[in-house]
């Protein structure tokens, strides 16, 4: 398989590598991303039937969509895009997360195209999306621009792309790293690195540059006394999200 070393971080990839087997279980390592993937569920969905006129209440209302999941991991998004009926393409650089997505699946009675390859590399292969989910993936890859521009050439003309990220500031630091990573535990330590968070005006220069037009933006605020997360349209100082379309 060829690599592109200008996007890919291997020490990223190396992160997750390690704690591939954990992506099912709720407790785990990854259990802030079960606890958000409810809400990050309800922008994608509502964002992908605003964007394609789509019923969410009809029984499959993807049904005739290519969605890419780009870092799918061990498949908690692609398995609901999936059940929606899209045709899945599930992503990921790093290798032994590809096996866990693919037993999942099969278990659920779910078929998933998982491949272990890079937007990069898809791209060259002339493939094309309706939808890409480039979800908490900018801020590990080496070169953000060069990143989003590969994901823009594999969408369809008025294709969406919905990304979300870390904001750069004092309360990211002592939320996503000090709280998750040494209070909490939740993720192992030097799983995020501040200085590649990137802020919501960084994302839509980002995006704006790489030939998308950015449309939309929340925030995901975790509520410690509920112990759940929402979105919000004015807090956007840690988790964040955003939709972009490609021009017709």
């Amino acid at each position: 398989m060829q690599t592109h070393p200008s996007t890919i971080d291997d020490s990223e990839v190396a992160k997750f590598e390690a704690m591939a087997a954990e992506w099912w279980d709720p407790n785990g390592k990854f259990k802030p991303l079960h606890m958000l993937n409810p809400c990050r569920l309800d922008y994608i969905t509502s964002q992908i039937a605003v964007e394609f006129g789509r019923d969410l209440s009809e029984e499959s209302p993807f049904a005739g969509l290519r969605i890419l999941d780009i870092g799918c991991g061990g498949g908690l998004l692609s398995e609901p895009m999936a059940r929606l009926g899209a045709t899945v393409v599930g992503a990921d650089a790093a290798a032994g997360n590809i096996p866990v997505a693919q037993v999942h699946a099969q278990q659920s009675g779910l078929d998933i195209d998982y491949r272990h390859t890079t937007a990069e590399a898809i791209a060259e292969k002339g493939e094309t999306f309706d939808v890409i989910l480039n979800m908490e993936v900018v801020e590990h890859v080496a070169d953000p621009l060069e990143f989003l521009t590969a994901c823009e050439s594999l969408l369809e003309p008025g294709g969406v792309m919905i990304t979300s990220t870390i904001n750069r500031n004092a309360k990211s630091y002592v939320m996503a790293i000090f709280g998750a990573e040494v209070v909490m535990r939740w993720l192992p330590r030097g799983t995020h690195d501040w200085n590649k968070f990137i802020t919501p005006d960084e994302l839509f220069d980002l995006l704006s540059k790489s030939g998308l037009d950015p449309v939309d933006r929340k925030g995901f605020v975790f509520n410690p006394v509920l112990w759940t997360w929402s979105l919000s349209d004015r807090d956007l100082s840690v988790n964040y999200v955003t939709t972009s379309t490609k021009p017709t």
